[in-house]
């Protein structure tokens, strides 16, 4: 086969690649989604935020309802009714009576559950602020993630454009004899590699799509498009120390935590309550007929007050006691242990950003302009035959995997600003 038939089959072959590329390229259009767009629509319509709102404002109606008295109980009765006649009038403890009775626990134990259910109620209000918090992360990261997808799938798109000029180049010194056959075959495999990747940077485009369509509440196919420029300078965050503090203070799950804790404190006073009795007041009132021959009968008027009697509390108060006890401990530790996890967050994500901010540095002022000088050097001396062409294919992959690093790097430290947010409980985390 001769060498111009084999070139023609590679050529042939990329140019379907390529349209195999761009028939399944969904296209981007509608409104420009930004970050800020983005982060309300979620706050506004995400399904799982809407769920935990809906449950605070369900524990909000709680304390109240603890804090109140049972319901009295209303009765009616016939006493002492003869079964052989059913006569009221017939004997004269005979009487139809109505009566009523209240349950009253002792003083102080109403208002301990009642107290004990506002901060459970608290604590899920925090927890909504929490799953916010959480949401806003996410959103963000899933962005930036869309964000370097875009900027990955233009540099593969720039750098695609380019191998053909070098194909081309290699192609016409062959056929002058001034070149090798195995350069253009090599600069054809680097183009199919190309194809690759672009195939694969737009399948994890369109599953970050996805991603961020579902947490905006919206079909999963959707198109996403982001604005073309944005400020690219990484802003200066506040020391570790300091955002400790802050997190202290306004991080949202600690004070669920510490709401917790509390709550727990109010179910163990009222264990101990519990060995003191609960009381149930009543009374009847009892009509009662004339008798046959006309003479009056009195109405009786009855009352009656009872109490449970905790003889079993060693059995069952106690141990009540103890299990309540050991809640509290429970909740203790929970907020220790949540403590910790938020410092280590905390922690995370800063180093996370200096480390990326500085990879951005390094590839802007460092790494990539000088990349591309080699780029521009090689492919001057091929051109005049100083230069091996398999050196000059290298630099320029070399090239389009820092260009890539760059975008990555960039996109992690944006990542890393939004979960240091989240880890903190606040958008104040910068000088």
């Amino acid at each position: 086969m001769s060498p111009q038939i084999i070139f023609k089959c590679f050529s042939l072959t990329l140019l379907l690649l390529s349209a195999c590329v761009l028939a399944g390229e969904e296209p981007v259009s509608g409104q420009v989604l930004t970050l800020k767009s983005a982060t309300e629509q979620a706050v506004r319509d995400n399904p799982d935020l809407a769920q935990m709102q809906a449950r605070a404002q369900a524990m909000a109606a709680i304390p109240s309802q603890m804090g109140t008295l049972p319901d009295p109980e209303i009765s009616f009765n016939a006493m002492s009714l003869p079964v052989n006649t059913f006569n009221t009038r017939q004997e004269d403890m005979t009487q139809l009576g109505a009566g009523i009775s209240l349950a009253i626990p002792f003083p102080g134990k109403l208002a301990l559950r009642e107290q004990a259910a506002a901060f459970e109620a608290e604590a899920a209000s925090q927890n909504v602020t929490e799953v916010r918090w959480r949401l806003l992360s996410e959103v963000k990261s899933t962005w930036w993630l869309i964000f370097y997808l875009d900027r990955a799938i233009q540099i593969v798109d720039s750098n695609h454009a380019l191998l053909q000029q070098f194909v081309q180049i290699a192609r016409t010194k062959y056929e002058v004899g001034e070149g090798l056959q195995q350069d253009v075959l090599l600069a054809q495999l680097e183009l199919s590699k190309l194809l690759d990747q672009q195939l694969m940077l737009k399948a994890s485009r369109r599953n970050a799509a996805a991603s961020l369509n579902a947490l905006l509440d919206k079909p999963a196919n959707e198109a996403v498009r982001l604005p073309e420029k944005l400020d690219l300078q990484l802003p200066i965050i506040k020391q570790e120390a300091l955002l400790y503090q802050q997190a202290e203070t306004s991080r949202a799950v600690l004070e669920g935590n510490r709401q917790g804790i509390n709550a727990a404190q109010s179910r163990l006073d009222l264990a101990k309550k519990d060995v003191l009795p609960d009381f149930n007041v009543g009374a009847a009132y009892g009509a009662r007929d004339n008798t046959p021959a006309g003479d009056k009968r009195a109405d009786l008027l009855s009352l009656n007050l009872s109490m449970n009697v905790p003889i079993f509390a060693a059995q069952k108060q106690a141990k009540a006691v103890d299990q309540r006890t050991s809640e509290l401990m429970q909740e203790k530790y929970a907020l220790q242990d949540q403590w910790n996890k938020v410092r280590l967050q905390i922690s995370q994500s800063y180093n996370d950003y200096r480390r990326a901010k500085d990879q951005v540095v390094l590839f802007e002022t460092g790494i990539v302009p000088q990349a591309r000088q080699t780029v521009a050097s090689m492919l001057a001396g091929y051109q005049v035959n100083k230069v091996d062409f398999l050196n000059l294919v290298r630099t320029q992959i070399t090239l389009f995997e820092y260009e890539t690093q760059y975008w990555k790097a960039f996109t992690e430290a944006n990542q890393s600003l939004a979960q240091l947010s989240a880890a903190v409980g606040k958008e104040e985390i910068y000088e």
